[in-house]
């Protein structure tokens, strides 16, 4: 990947003056091996939650069903593990995208293993078209073609991306590509189109709610008027993406408008929750407990009052990290895909501006070493080996309180990094290069 000319002052994107540049000549060889290397993985391996709860969901879609009811699809997929089935958890885009993929494959060959690839192929788009967009983004800021050819490298062989990926069959790497690609929007000017891609980054999963909430801040603070019209056609963008397909395709919002409080009540994985079980285990978060859930409210609140306030790119990028942080480490239940969201984000900062390095390598060790101790690589087995999931899952419940205790040994260590990460972004020093040019109009 060659060398491009620097921006105008070090550090401002060159798409903040009309231009915008793709990273060339790419190591052919190393993107099919990330290619390769995903599709095996997307094979043999799946979520034995996950993947159940997104094949029955596109079965449900693919044959013009509610996909949030629930129902017995034992004799559907002729597997034990489809008789009691929860509904899917996020809003209609994802469901849909497993309705295609159900009508392309399952309907066709009734085969678990090419179902279960056919739902991953969006995520491994998602992992390279990232990959690529983090390169762009960073040649775009001056970076050196050694630094851009090591953060695309980064991300197309990264282990818990590729875990949580093309393994897992998580989906927060679309979500990430889709709000990422919306901060690169917003910065250029180009504020509807970004505030339409951010809206269906959080209709797919919710996670970068706290992004839009620093959108408006920082757009706020340059122009109200333009934060108004950027939160308009985001409302309007959920209300497309999240609501219209429930008209259209006349599903009842009843199941979900009955169990609204049901994700409050998770607790758990990287949560601090996990600490607590140490002392009382199982919590209750049930009748009024559920509002525990809550907590990152009040928590985003007080992370608005102190976001930077300079109008950098950087300063966009901090204050995004900071405040999702902010979130995640606040909640009662944080999954170890969640982290995916910061990763190119902090990635960012730390090869242009500044960002101690050990924030980067801490954000993705630690949730990967965690996922070990969950038990999560067991769960992995159940498309391909289901009875050695069973029989190993069965093996490490002998050792439930030793690995509790890890547990909560890996999540005090991930509440101190990430709220020391918080700290370097929110209330860092200037950046190393900072970025002094107002965004485009």
């Amino acid at each position: 990947m060659p060398d491009l000319p620097a921006a105008t002052t070090p550090g401002t994107p060159l798409w903040a003056h009309g231009a915008w540049m793709w990273p060339r000549a790419p190591d052919r060889r190393l993107l099919a091996l990330s290619i390769a290397l995903q599709l095996c993985l997307a094979v043999a391996f799946g979520h034995s939650y996950d993947t159940r709860v997104f094949m029955a969901a596109g079965y449900l879609v693919g044959g013009g069903h509610n996909p949030y009811v629930p129902q017995d699809l034992s004799a559907v997929f002729r597997h034990v593990d489809f008789a009691v089935m929860t509904s899917i958890g996020y809003p209609p885009p994802w469901a849909l995208v497993t309705g295609l993929a159900y009508r392309a494959t399952y309907a066709l060959v009734p085969e678990l293993l090419i179902y279960g690839l056919a739902l991953k192929l969006p995520v491994i788009a998602a992992t390279i078209g990232l990959a690529y967009l983090v390169a762009a983004v960073l040649q775009n800021l001056g970076a050196r073609a050694h630094v851009v050819r090591r953060a695309w490298i980064f991300l197309l062989f990264n282990p818990l991306v590729l875990y949580v990926g093309a393994a897992w069959g998580q989906i927060d790497v679309i979500v990430t590509l889709f709000a990422v690609a919306a901060l690169v929007l917003v910065w250029s000017g180009r504020w509807a189109s970004s505030a339409v891609l951010l809206a269906l980054a959080v209709c797919v999963k919710p996670t970068p709610l706290p992004i839009v909430l620093v959108v408006l801040v920082w757009l706020a603070r340059g122009s109200p008027r333009q934060a108004l019209r950027y939160a308009a056609v985001f409302a309007g963008g959920v209300v497309l993406f999240a609501i219209v397909p429930f008209l259209a395709l006349g599903w009842s919002l009843d199941p979900l408008l009955r169990h609204g409080n049901a994700h409050f009540q998770m607790y758990g994985a990287l949560s601090y929750t996990t600490i607590v079980r140490l002392l009382r285990d199982p919590i209750v978060l049930a009748g009024h407990w559920w509002l525990v859930g809550l907590l990152w409210v009040p928590a985003l609140a007080v992370g608005l009052l102190f976001l930077r306030r300079g109008r950098g790119f950087d300063d966009l990028l901090r204050n995004c990290v900071g405040l999702v942080l902010v979130f995640f480490l606040t909640r009662t239940f944080l999954a170890e895909p969640n982290l995916v969201l910061v990763l190119p984000l902090v990635l960012v900062l730390t090869a242009m501006y500044g960002l101690d390095r050990r924030a980067l390598t801490a954000l993705w060790v630690i949730p990967l070493v965690f996922t070990v101790f969950n038990a999560s690589p067991l769960q992995l087995l159940w498309v391909a080996f289901p009875d050695a999931m069973q029989a190993s899952l069965t093996a490490a419940a002998g050792y439930h309180g030793s690995l509790l205790s890890i547990k909560a040994g890996l999540v005090v260590a991930w509440q101190i990094a990430g709220w020391w990460t918080v700290v370097g972004c929110l209330r860092g020093g200037p950046a190393r290069q900072p970025a002094r040019t107002e965004p485009a109009a």
